[in-house]
């Protein structure tokens, strides 16, 4: 199994040529390019929360009780909170990640349980997609994508280091299969895992539509009223915060 200083560095390499690559290649600005190469880095790190030891889970509870109020920071302004509200509100996240949820995880986690797999990493992922406003909604992808970038090389190294080498002789120890994958011994731990994810999915897909106006999931699962300006087009009468922006998809039929 690889160490938490051995994830640490492997992310942060991973992270660098990332944002290197997307500030190089992808035209984004540097301030951008540096939060995607943090988040990868951060992304290695994930897995670990549900570590036995005790270091990098104080560490890491730490690292998120602090960057989660971050992320929605601009979430929480666009609400129109005044100055104390706000400051109250972040205070409050910091300090229910970091003393009840750490213990709550801690309670109900296990090593190498459903948190260590592939829907977890889904689930870091939209976790940053949901909680980061952006008016971009490619910068919003671009750093969710970090997260799930390095929360997968977290996986695939922890399942490199259960190989055992021994000449010509490949030896896979007790570990191995236990990173990368889409479920656990866990009943429990892998149907509340992908409810998780199902609601989280529900929302990211939600949001993507707001932010573009395409019609992802079917017409007859939204509002009303949005399956009435899927069929005949936003009109003046829609006064509904829900309705979708101008650009919806019209063509699409309510039975499909």
């Amino acid at each position: 199994m690889a160490s938490y200083k051995g994830h640490l560095a492997f992310s942060a390499s991973l992270g660098f040529v990332y944002g290197g690559m997307a500030h190089q290649h992808l035209a984004f600005d540097s301030s951008t390019s540096f939060l995607g190469a943090a988040m990868t880095t951060v992304g290695g790190l994930l897995p670990d929360l549900d570590s036995d030891s005790g270091v990098p889970v104080r560490e890491l509870f730490s690292l998120a009780a602090v960057m989660v109020p971050l992320l929605v920071w601009r979430r929480l302004m666009n609400a129109n909170f005044s100055d104390a509200d706000l400051f109250l509100i972040l205070i409050t996240f910091y300090l229910l990640i970091r003393y009840v949820i750490s213990r709550i995880f801690k309670r109900l986690s296990v090593h190498r349980g459903m948190y260590h797999s592939i829907p977890g990493m889904l689930i870091a992922g939209l976790t940053v997609y949901l909680c980061y406003q952006d008016p971009s909604l490619r910068v919003r992808l671009f750093l969710s994508f970090a997260v799930m970038i390095g929360f997968l090389s977290h996986l695939v190294l922890d399942e490199m280091c259960s190989v055992d080498f021994n000449g010509f002789a490949i030896k896979l120890n007790k570990f191995a299969g236990s990173a990368v994958k889409f479920f656990s011994p866990s009943l429990i731990g892998t149907t509340t895992t992908y409810i998780v994810l199902i609601v989280l999915m529900y929302f990211g897909i939600r949001d993507y539509e707001r932010t573009t106006g395409r019609l992802i999931m079917p017409v007859k699962w939204h509002h009303e009223t949005w399956r009435k300006v899927a069929i005949n087009g936003p009109t003046t009468s829609d006064k509904n915060p829900s309705t979708p922006p101008p650009g919806t998809d019209t063509t699409r039929n309510l039975d499909e």
